[in-house]
């Protein structure tokens, strides 16, 4: 449970960094809101991959590993992320609600990835 509330904590700063950047690309450079969502999550996955390196896991392995195989992780929550976001703007959802959505879901799926494999003690 200490693990997941340190999650939490690094992913509510990510997160906060992912949604800034999101509502700009959104707001005041008029992207569609699915790849202002991949770019906030390309964005915020940085602030994440720090956090959670020292820390949520302070992880044994090396940091390059480590880095790709988060990485590869934030990828796959980055798509499915989009593509909630996607869905919910095309059923006439508010872009942020949508995105609220894809948030839950995708913390869920990558703190699993992330405790088993990409920060896993050797």
């Amino acid at each position: 449970m200490r693990q997941l509330f340190r999650y939490a904590v690094v992913g509510a700063v990510a997160t906060a960094v992912h949604y800034l950047t999101m509502v700009v690309c959104v707001e005041l450079a008029h992207w569609q809101a699915w790849l202002a969502s991949g770019y906030g999550a390309t964005i915020g996955a940085q602030v994440a991959f720090l956090g959670n390196r020292w820390f949520t896991f302070s992880a044994g392995a090396g940091i390059g590993a480590t880095w790709l195989r988060f990485h590869v992780l934030a990828l796959a929550g980055a798509i499915v992320g989009m593509a909630i976001v996607a869905l919910g703007v095309h059923l006439s959802a508010y872009y942020l609600w949508a995105q609220m959505a894809a948030t839950l879901t995708v913390m869920l799926m990558t703190f699993v990835g992330n405790r088993a494999w990409a920060f896993r003690m050797k």
